[in-house]
């Protein structure tokens, strides 16, 4: 592979993973205007901001089967291309209605994106540049969750919310010119698509996401939070039974039982609770408590996506020379620590004072990169749409239950300061430093799992070097 392919798929890689996470919140600050212009009412509002999130989430296990039955590059380019539609047609919304349903395709887009590029760049690429890939592309997601207020805020006050999603279009098409960069081969088509399984798996994902959004926004005791919960735990426990017994299924259970596999997702999940907590709250600690802009907020977190990148090469190292499973676990514990160091800024810190804590968090999360190294080695090629989607569809699940989990914390903590008559934005403190102290303790866990799960026998030079061969990374 030339110089210049690599060039251009490096780019392709990055930019879908930039897009398909920036609309996850570059809407939050122009939602406000959408609801004057569009004269929604506040339900209206809460689908706007949730149907791209709702169904990226619950298709994307789909959608990595399908990159194993059709092909990496077919599933990438069409993914980009309903993505890059859908942004269109948001853009061009004139109603809530029509909102609200091209914010959901764009979700579809987006859960056939993620598995599928994530597949190329575990087959696809040689051994020796997986890791750079990665890093650019963990950089990638990064950035976009920082500046994805920054630009909502900006677009929204300079040109109106519909260029929100104006600019994608001009990205997606990019993306599109970028496609022969991918490799032609694919993995070979197996047998079809297990409707029944697809069925299941969108229902309780769906209504998993559903209920932790309206639950952290409404309480979870609010109808119909208990009835969709209730009804996702049972849609899985059907969805396993089914798997078992069908010959062609979404998920093949067998892969489920290597630890690595699933030692990696517990951890990238524990890792994704107390990340996404940190994009999330952070934010609103810097703005509610601190008084920056939504600029300044977004822009605080940049450091820690370059600490991100800079610190993925050294990871590599660091995991030849120690055992993948110990850098990983050595990376959580540095994203805990940071954690704990920005939990304790206080109602005076300033730009700078947060800047150690999130850099730990950026430089540890570096760390973390060889993890699906050691999730993902012993999956089969004809395998790795199935494998991806399943790990995507984990970390997405993570970001809302850290959030959830983070927020429920806080607002508890921030209702019975309130209560005692503390000073509302003290009270928001109070039930903040206690959230991200949640986080800390999911994170370490996470490093505990690791080291349970993540070890192999042997010398782990010889190891590492063998699993380096066949696939990279996968976070957010």
């Amino acid at each position: 592979m030339g110089r210049t392919r690599l060039f251009a798929l490096f780019s392709l890689l990055t930019l879908t993973g930039f897009i398909t996470t920036l609309d996850n919140t570059v809407i939050n600050v122009a939602l406000p205007t959408v609801q004057r212009e569009l004269s929604l009412t506040v339900p209206d509002l809460e689908w706007v901001a949730a149907s791209y999130v709702l169904s990226f989430g619950a298709l994307l296990l789909p959608g990595g089967r399908l990159t194993d039955l059709f092909g990496r590059r077919s599933v990438l380019a069409a993914g980009i291309l309903v993505f890059t539609a859908a942004s269109a047609a948001a853009a061009l919304a004139d109603s809530g209605g029509m909102l609200i349903a091209a914010r959901t395709v764009q979700g579809v887009g987006a859960a056939m994106v993620i598995p599928a590029s994530l597949a190329v760049i575990a087959v696809d690429l040689p051994a020796r540049l997986r890791a750079t890939a990665v890093g650019l592309w963990t950089a990638a997601l990064a950035v976009a969750l920082a500046l994805g207020p920054v630009v909502g805020g900006f677009v929204t006050q300079r040109w109106g919310w519909g260029w929100v999603f104006a600019l994608n279009v001009p990205f997606g098409l990019i993306a599109l010119l970028l496609m022969p960069a991918v490799p032609g081969r694919s993995a070979p088509r197996r047998g079809g698509l297990d409707l029944p399984g697809v069925l299941l798996s969108v229902l309780a994902l769906y209504l998993l996401t559903y209920g932790l959004v309206r639950g952290q926004e409404h309480g979870f005791g609010t109808a119909p939070v208990p009835l969709c919960l209730g009804v996702s735990a049972v849609a899985a426990c059907v969805f396993v039974v089914v798997e078992a017994r069908t010959a062609r299924p979404l998920v093949e259970l067998r892969l489920l039982r290597d630890r690595f596999l699933t030692g990696g997702i517990a951890a990238q999940v524990l890792w994704g609770i107390g990340v996404n907590g940190v994009f999330f709250f952070t934010a609103l600690y810097l703005q509610r408590v601190l008084g920056f802009s939504p600029t300044g907020a977004g822009l605080a977190f940049l450091p820690l996506a370059g600490a991100l990148l800079l610190g993925t090469p050294v990871a590599e190292r660091a995991a030849r020379a120690l055992g993948a499973h110990v850098s990983i676990a050595g990376g959580l514990c540095l994203v805990a620590v940071g954690l704990l160091y920005v939990s304790g800024a206080g109602a005076r810190a300033g730009f700078w004072d947060l800047q150690p804590g999130l850099l730990l968090i950026g430089w540890g999360s570096a760390f973390t990169t060889p993890l699906t190294v050691r999730c993902l080695a012993q999956v089969p090629e004809t395998g790795m749409g199935m494998a991806t989607g399943l790990v995507s569809a984990a970390r997405e699940v993570s970001g809302v239950f850290g959030v959830v989990l983070v927020g429920v914390v806080l607002t508890r903590r921030e209702s019975s300061e309130l209560r005692s008559g503390t000073d509302p934005r003290d009270a928001f403190l109070e039930g903040y430093d206690l959230g991200l102290r949640l986080a800390a303790c999911c994170v370490l866990a996470g490093a505990f799992v690791t080291l349970v799960t993540l070890r192999r026998r042997g010398r782990h030079r010889r190891v590492v070097a063998r699993s380096r061969s066949r696939i990279p990374l996968v976070m957010k």
